[in-house]
């Protein structure tokens, strides 16, 4: 791409001109973004509730623990409106194992 203009950069790569000027500048050729803090502004306020609940729960016995949709029932009494993802996410230990569904043989 040496000795095009920007602007032909961009036709031809479909990218912004902000793009292309940040790797003519910096050189670097792959971005990335990761952002610091989630915000959740439905459960937010129930956080410290559900490690309440959680602690609780840790010392019972296997069978008398909360599951997780118990713990979804026990926020929705308390005024939460959002949805049972957003509390798994909250409760999940790292990031969520994405699954693929494998095609079906027939």
């Amino acid at each position: 791409m040496a000795g095009m203009t920007i602007k032909q950069i961009v036709r031809e790569l479909h990218v912004s001109r902000n793009t292309v000027r940040k790797v003519v500048r910096t050189g670097a050729t792959t971005f990335e973004y990761e952002r610091e803090h989630q915000p959740r502004p439905r459960i937010g306020p129930l956080e410290a509730e559900l490690d309440r609940l959680l602690s609780a729960s840790e010392n019972k016995a296997a069978r008398e623990r909360l599951t997780l949709i118990r713990l979804f029932e026990e926020v929705r009494s308390l005024g939460y409106d959002g949805g049972y993802h957003a509390v798994v996410v909250m409760l999940a230990p790292g990031p969520m194992p994405r699954h693929r569904l494998q095609p079906s043989c027939r």
